[in-house]
């Protein structure tokens, strides 16, 4: 978060999980007696002698038997087809495609989401963040340095922590004023977003999470105060938050593709994408709003203006994907939007200055850090704290872990087995490392104003940007 244009600071698989099909339609359990007349001519008198009409020769008889059986086949598709004759009793109840009256099916087909084209499939449509749990940590992800990277802006460096230790182990300078940590789509590099204020030479700064070092020389961008990824990996989307711009860029090179303007979107800065990948909405914390762009045109569709106004931070879209979380600090909750009617649904108080969302590893709760003020650059020791949002079970708060002797918890992640939220204290020059089990805190001192830190390595499949928002 930064403040308008003109603003100084105040502060320094594919899825491969199998899944049960229905029998074809016309086929039949092993078990299912569903039994056809007898065909007269297939009789066998007691006395041996041939049934009338029927030639004693063995061949004949063969050739009459063969056709007696197609027949037979025959008359039963023919009653599997039409659902049998009205007598219920004739019907066996062992198929599971055949009810009481032969019309209903007794099983339902998967739930199957549409995505758009190039993204990975959703495997649980009830729950975007299953392959995100704690032992979904891919082989090649799974080898890079256990490491936490801290942005510090007002020093232009980055601290890194042994999350094993809790000690600062490094400290490199990067470009000017950096803002994020984020994961690259194909996770094989964690970008520093240098937004340069007030300078027209922001960049972008590769780290390799093999090494935990730089990987490059700074590339330079327009102003990007944050990144995404676009849900088929084609493009990164560099927030250019002080010209209310987003710029798609081609994610490994960083080529320009193409700009979208966001016009009455003051401080575009954090985004959200459908669970289907056709929409994003990014919050416009200087105009007290929301836009929702279409990612199948790169289309700007409409802008919800909150009620409450305030100065809307982080966005998160619930497990199912029906309803946006947004959190608003001025405000000190989190609003529900609607992203399919764009309207708001409720507001729920969390703390002072709502300001960072982050589901569980188990997406059971998420949790929402307080950043301890309501304005921006707050003072130190302010109060902070996190509230634990209980997003499945009627958007409750269930516990409040405040900062011991006051700070102010920002932007961060939760550790690949779901049991540290880290949160960096934007204003004290620290760095929260809480036990999701207890609430208790381990503070480890870092940088001057340290924003978006990630934790790395994670779980998932792809990388949507930010701070490791994982799918």
């Amino acid at each position: 978060m930064r403040g308008p244009p003109g603003w100084a600071r105040a502060g320094p698989s594919p899825d491969g999980i199998p899944r049960d099909r229905p029998p074809a339609p016309g086929t039949r359990h092993a078990d299912d007696t569903r039994s056809a007349p007898r065909p007269a001519n297939l009789g066998t008198p007691e006395d041996g002698a041939a049934p009338a009409g029927v030639d004693e020769d063995p061949v004949t008889n063969l050739r009459v038997f063969r056709w007696a059986v197609v027949a037979l086949i025959v008359f039963g598709v023919v009653v599997v087809a039409c659902g049998g004759t009205d007598d219920p009793t004739s019907r066996s109840v062992s198929n599971p495609l055949v009810r009481g009256n032969g019309a209903t099916p007794a099983t339902t087909p998967p739930v199957v989401i549409k995505t758009v084209p190039g993204m990975p499939p959703v495997v649980d449509p009830t729950n975007l963040y299953s392959e995100t749990t704690a032992t979904k940590v891919l082989d090649f992800v799974r080898d890079d340095l256990p490491r936490v990277y801290v942005p510090n802006r007002a020093e232009n460096t980055v601290s890194v922590i042994d999350p094993n230790t809790m000690q600062v182990i490094d400290k490199f300078p990067v470009g000017i004023n950096p803002q994020h940590i984020v994961p690259s789509w194909d996770m094989k590099t964690l970008w520093v977003t240098n937004t340069a204020e007030g300078r027209t030479d922001g960049s972008l700064t590769p780290i390799d999470p093999q090494t935990g070092k730089r990987s490059g020389p700074d590339v330079p961008v327009d102003d990007p105060y944050n990144m995404y990824f676009s849900p088929d990996g084609k493009s990164a989307i560099v927030v250019a938050e002080a010209y209310k711009r987003l710029d798609f860029r081609d994610p490994k090179t960083m080529a320009l593709q193409k700009s979208v303007e966001t016009p009455n979107c003051g401080g575009v800065n954090h985004g959200e994408f459908a669970i289907d990948g056709t929409w994003a909405i990014f919050t416009c914390e200087f105009a007290g709003a929301l836009v929702k762009i279409d990612m199948t045109t790169g289309q700007v569709v409409s802008y919800l203006q909150l009620t409450g106004g305030g100065m809307p931070q982080d966005i998160r879209l619930s497990p199912d994907g029906t309803m946006l979380y947004v959190a608003e600090m001025v405000r000190s909750g989190v609003y529900l939007v609607d992203p399919v009617t764009f309207t708001e649904k409720g507001f729920i108080p969390t703390g002072t200055g709502a300001h960072g969302l982050y589901p569980s590893r188990d997406a059971s709760v998420l949790y929402v850090a307080n950043r301890g003020s309501t304005r921006i650059g707050g003072p130190p020791n302010g109060q902070g704290s996190v509230s634990v949002l209980d997003w499945r079970n009627g958007n409750k708060i269930v516990a409040t872990w405040p900062t011991p002797g006051g700070g102010s918890p920002d932007m961060g992640g939760v550790s690949a087995d779901g049991t540290k939220l880290w949160l960096a204290g934007r204003y004290d020059n620290e760095v929260y490392a809480i036990d999701t089990r207890t609430g208790e805190y381990a503070v480890i001192p870092v940088g001057r104003e340290p924003h978006g830190l990630a934790v790395w390595p994670q779980p998932g499949r792809y990388s949507l940007g930010h701070t490791a928002n994982m799918r």
